[in-house]
């Protein structure tokens, strides 16, 4: 019991629910992991333990049935609107800023039993894969303090692979869950859009941006997914399926199953490490019965197309600032703003098309395969005060988004994507295997990635620091 922070999830809910253990302890548990692992990492920013342990003490009074995520902490990513905590969105704007209303996914968990542990940190407004901003600092991986956590979702995801909370929510637009899941060794699922209802947004039918679960283990990802996921009237493109499809087993048999496998995206530049762990994980998919084939769809388009659509995104979300707070903002959010201004309709609607283009291409593809695997990153965690990385295998790259490709290929085809843990570099750097799965297919995306963790067991690999 000394380590109950790192028991799986569904195991803590299992034995609170059997009164094995109390919501109390176990909220003590993570409290206390929090305080001697945080300073080090810098992944939760706002903490509430007294509140959290009233509500916790309060659940263990409770009679009768309890909800599936009874007396589980969460802590939000800081993007998302926390009634009465402060929710800074990473920018020096919104330092003051304490929400009126809980946002949906807040609300949704809420009412499964997690419990309100804090805020995890975030880039500002979520833009960019390393998660620093000025009002907190920088994020710092778990497994070497001197490089980036990833992101956007880094705090969520240092914080998990630590121990610090059983799982964690996140979100993803060019990489945000499956970069920082890839970054910390643990597991960063990106869903098909719509899977999670998203409420409030600024543009209710973008489905660019998802949200999605962290967690150590693709089981307790689909556990969390599981109260995460289902309609909402709110949010329009929403699924109708409801969450409990994720709380089945996720056993399944992959014999004969053809799979892709593509090292670099079609000609992506993509660090010798990155390769050097992934190539044998090949073995791993035919072990478990997989036909792998070496095989990659036409992403012509992709780069104009994602660019396009997040910059008209920025601009409207954050256009206003740029009038009132200009010199507040950092040089890439200032950027991306001005380009989504700078468009016209003909640049969207030829990004539209070309989004079209890449659906369709990526969805007949994967009539053929059923899965597509790839590397989640072109290069492992680099140092953590470089803002982004600006050159990759020798190959220069253009902005802020480029080094994101291996990601954002995949975001703008709208198919479900996760990053699980599939070794370490020499230098002990974790390094993600992505798995792409069919339109809207994430329960499959979830199968393989159990089965191929289960053979692997590189989760189980703990920060130094955290154990």
């Amino acid at each position: 019991m000394t380590e109950l922070h790192y028991f799986p999830a569904r195991q803590l809910a299992r034995m609170i629910h059997a009164r094995e253990l109390s919501a109390t302890g176990v909220m003590r548990a993570f409290i206390a992991q929090i305080e001697r692992v945080n300073p080090k990492v810098n992944a939760v920013v706002t903490f509430r333990p007294e509140q959290a342990l009233k509500e916790a003490k309060a659940l263990d009074r409770r009679k009768g049935p309890k909800p599936p995520l009874a007396g589980l902490p969460i802590a939000y990513k800081d993007l998302v609107a926390t009634k009465g905590i402060r929710t800074t969105l990473g920018s020096l704007v919104y330092t003051d800023n304490f929400p009126e209303e809980d946002a949906l996914l807040v609300e949704r968990l809420k009412a499964a039993g997690a419990v309100t542990l804090g805020k995890t940190n975030t880039p500002e407004f979520g833009a960019g894969s390393n998660t620093f901003n000025k009002v907190f600092g920088a994020t710092r991986n778990p497994y070497d303090l001197s490089k980036t956590a990833g992101g956007s979702s880094g705090g969520a995801a240092a914080a998990v692979a630590c121990g610090m909370l059983p799982f964690a929510d996140g979100s993803d637009l060019a990489a945000s869950l499956r970069n920082p899941g890839n970054y910390c060794n643990v597991v960063g699922f990106r869903p098909s859009p719509g899977r999670v209802p998203s409420w409030p947004a600024a543009n209710a039918w973008d489905t660019q941006p998802v949200l999605g679960p962290i967690a150590r283990t693709v089981a307790d990802a689909a556990f969390l997914l599981s109260a995460m996921a289902g309609p909402d009237a709110r949010a329009p493109v929403s699924i109708s399926e409801p969450g409990s499809l994720f709380a089945r087993p996720l056993m399944r048999s992959f014999k004969k199953v053809r799979v892709a496998w593509t090292r670099d995206f079609g000609g992506l530049p993509v660090e010798p490490e990155v390769t050097a762990v992934l190539e044998p994980q090949r073995k791993v998919l035919e072990s478990l019965g997989c036909v792998v084939e070496e095989a990659c769809p036409d992403f012509k388009g992709a780069t104009e197309a994602f660019e396009t659509l997040r910059a008209v995104s920025f601009s409207l979300r954050y256009a206003p600032l740029l009038k009132t707070h200009r010199s507040m903002l950092k040089d890439t959010v200032v950027w991306n703003i001005e380009q989504g201004l700078a468009l016209d309709g003909t640049k969207i609607g030829r990004a539209e098309g070309l989004r079209t283009e890449l659906f369709q291409r990526m969805r007949a593809f994967l009539e053929k395969y059923e899965f597509l695997l790839a590397p989640v990153n072109q290069l492992p965690p680099f140092p953590v005060d470089t803002e982004y990385p600006t050159a990759i295998a020798g190959v220069k790259l253009g902005n802020y988004l480029d080094w994101m490709k291996s990601c954002y290929y995949v975001t703008i085809t709208s198919h479900p994507a996760i990053s699980v843990p599939a070794g370490f570099t020499p230098a002990g750097l974790p390094v993600g295997l992505q798995i792409v799965g069919r339109y809207r297919d994430d329960f499959g995306v979830l199968q393989l990635a159990h089965a191929f963790e289960a053979e692997t067991q590189v989760w189980k690999r703990r920060p130094a620091l955290a154990a």
